[in-house]
Parts: structure tokens; sequence; C-alpha cells
């Protein structure tokens, strides 16, 4: 990670007479919650662009975007910022979800916003471009000869996975295939970070499964597992299903294949834990947070569900199934947009302003996009070989041993 040409270390610019002049304004925002080697080595590295003042997510905004409220309140975590070296001032964000800073942003009218790669969103930059704010993105490059830590991995919640469908979402639901039948592909992914919630990544299935099973999930048969999870979040009376996609996707490790028709859960499961298929999906998927959906969103609203919409996301999820397999990148992206673009002609709720903003901007960098969930926010899936500049990387779980 590097401060650019236009700093030395200590944040100062040069200037051709040698004289220092008066340090930038750096201005980072985030939860900062147990704090740890991480957070110092950003706070050090955002150092070497000049003043740093924080914004902290307050405790309600904490428990809107993790799910959860922090373990430190929003006054330790300012107390113990505040006494960092790098860190100039701290400030309690007054606003919400992942744009909570703006008021504070104002108030310090900094020359840089820097933030980590799953701080990044296309609202910060086009922010940062509409003020004139320089925008900023490190990678989470530990210290040298330090270990790498997230405020996830010390926490040690859980280590039950998260969910990431492909293609063919929507399949899984009995009112989608009983127009059709097609398969829905998903990965089950490593929480190496706190996805947010109401981001498409089956959060909700997750909190059932902790509740269930606490930290790890159980050995065993792993459809009856899979079953149980899918029964305790749909008891008796549940008008409408988390559809079973979710919980085969936390329970089965690598990818899946899950093929519908019209029944809630799939005829066949299909998984694939080859190593090298594995390896060759994660190079090619890059995630972009985008903001969570709302708690009011409504995607069903305005629906156009008919025989054949249904028809071209079944055979777009069945298209990027075979690409994967003969590892097509072209092909892979073509596919993920078309299943993407077969779901918004039937929930057209799941597009809006700000997806589109998104998209465009990433256009030209990739080869395919979808959002991870039903729509509304959550993180924007790009499919492309190269990486992605402030993109977040994730990793697929493995075969249980």
């Amino acid at each position: 990670m590097s401060a650019g040409n236009d700093f030395n270390r200590t944040g100062f610019p040069r200037a051709e007479s040698g004289v220092v002049m008066p340090k930038k304004k750096v201005f980072v925002s985030g939860c900062f919650d147990m704090l740890h080697s991480g957070h110092v080595r950003f706070f050090e590295e955002a150092a070497d662009y000049g003043e740093v003042h924080v914004g902290i997510g307050s405790d309600r905004t904490v428990k809107e975007l993790k799910g959860r409220y922090p373990v430190n309140t929003q006054a330790e975590r300012k107390y113990m910022l505040e006494a960092l070296r790098h860190v100039k001032a701290c400030y309690i964000n007054s606003g919400s979800g992942i744009m909570d800073f703006l008021k504070e942003l104002k108030r310090v009218s900094p020359d840089i916003l820097v933030v980590n790669e799953d701080g990044n969103t296309p609202a910060k930059a086009q922010l940062c471009e509409r003020l004139g704010i320089r925008y900023v993105v490190l990678k989470r490059d530990p210290r040298a000869h330090l270990p790498a830590r997230s405020t996830t991995s010390l926490r040690m919640e859980c280590r039950i996975p998260y969910r990431l469908d492909l293609a063919g979402g929507w399949l899984d639901q009995a009112f989608v295939s009983r127009h059709g039948a097609g398969p829905v592909l998903t990965i089950s992914v490593e929480p190496t970070m706190e996805f947010n919630e109401r981001s498409g990544m089956a959060s909700s299935s997750r909190r059932r499964a902790i509740e269930l099973w606490q930290t790890d999930l159980p050995g065993g048969d792993i459809e009856k597992t899979a079953r149980v999870l899918f029964s305790y979040e749909n008891p008796p009376g549940t008008r409408e299903f988390s559809g079973s996609q979710d919980s085969i996707g936390i329970v089965y490790p690598g990818l899946n294949r899950l093929d519908y028709s019209g029944e809630y859960w799939p005829a066949k499961i299909t998984p694939v834990n080859d190593e090298e298929i594995l390896r060759w999906i994660e190079a090619r998927l890059h995630l972009v947070t985008l903001d969570p959906r709302k708690s009011d969103f409504r995607v069903r609203q305005d629906t156009r569900v008919t025989p054949a919409r249904v028809r071209t996301l079944a055979a777009a999820a069945d298209g990027c199934w075979r690409a994967i397999l003969s590892r097509d990148e072209k092909e892979f992206g073509r596919q993920v947009r078309a299943s993407f673009e077969a779901q918004i002609s039937m929930f057209p709720r799941m597009m809006d302003a700000n997806v589109r903003t998104a998209i465009q901007q990433y256009a030209g960098s990739a080869l395919g996009w979808k959002l991870s969930g039903a729509g509304g926010g959550g993180y924007l899936v790009l499919v492309g070989h190269r990486a992605i500049p402030g993109a977040i990387r994730i990793k697929i779980r493995r075969q249980n041993l």
C-alpha cells in the first residue's frame, strides 16, 4: 500500500522550496469495534496522507448494518481512538446506513477520504467526485511480521458460512418454478468478514443457524442438516418462505446446483467440490458494497412472473453452470448478467437508480454483474479475471473433512 508520490511518510506535501506545508485533512469512517492491530495499521497508513479525523458508526447504526450491537459502546470506541497517536479527532456519526458520516464529513471538510476495500462503495466515490475530495482505497495489508486481524476473526462469533447465489435466484420460490423448472447455482462463503445485514448473503438464515448451532455447523448428513435449518426458518404458518437455496447454500460446501420444479425443496442437488473449479470461481468474483436493503423494501411489488420469463432465467442459470464447468470466463460473465436481467424482467424493483449507477461505473472492467440478493442493495457481484480495484474477494468454503 503506497501513499503515492504526492506525500512523504509524515503526511506533509513536499514543496519545491523545501518549505513544509500544513497537513491536509483526511477523513475515515467505520465501526472500529474491538480495537486491534489491523485498525491501527489502517490509521497509520491513512496518516501518510495527512491529519486523520475519524467518524465512527453509532451503536444504533452498527446494529442496523451488522445485526448486532458492538462489543464496545460508541463512547468507549471514541475514547480509545482519540488516544491513538495517528488520530487527530474522532466523532460519532449522526446519520444512518453506510453513508452515516455525511454531516461529520461536512464539518471536517477534508481534502481526502480514505477507505479500505470492504468500505469502498460507488456512492462514496461519487460523493468525493462531486465535492472535489480525493478518494483513496487501501488494501487490508498487516504491518510487517504481524498477523492479519479483523474484528470478525477476533470475535470468533461463529464459523457458520454465508451463501451467495451465482445464477437462477428466485427459482427456489415455488410460485416462480411452477412456471418452469430450472437450477439455482450457489456457493458457500467463508465468514472472512462480517457481511452486512439485508445484503442478499443469506444473513437471516445464518442467524437462524447460529440460534441452532452457535458457532459451527453440525456433522452428519448435510441434506438433513439443511432441511432442519429450512424448517426452523419457515415454521408452520409462514406466509412468505425464505427459499431453500439459503439453507442449502449455507450448509453444503463448495458450488452446488439446485434443480427446482415447482416445489420448495429441489428435486436434485448436484455438488461440485473440485478444487480447481472452486479456485477458478474465487479468482473471478469481486464484490462491491452497496447500501443494505431498507427494512420496508418490497421486491415482490409489481412482479411480472410468466412462463417465458422463467424459461429465460432457467436457460441463463443452466448456461452459467456449463460455463463454470468448462471454465469459460467470458461465457460465465455473460450468463451471470443474463440471469440478472431475467430476474429484473420479473421483479423490476430489483433495479433502481443507485444500482444502475454502480453497474455503469464497473461495466467497462467486468464481464458480467448481478446483485447479491433480491435487490434494493447489498453487494454488486462482478465477474472478471482482472483485479477490480477496491473490490472485496471471497473464499468458498471447502468440503467438510
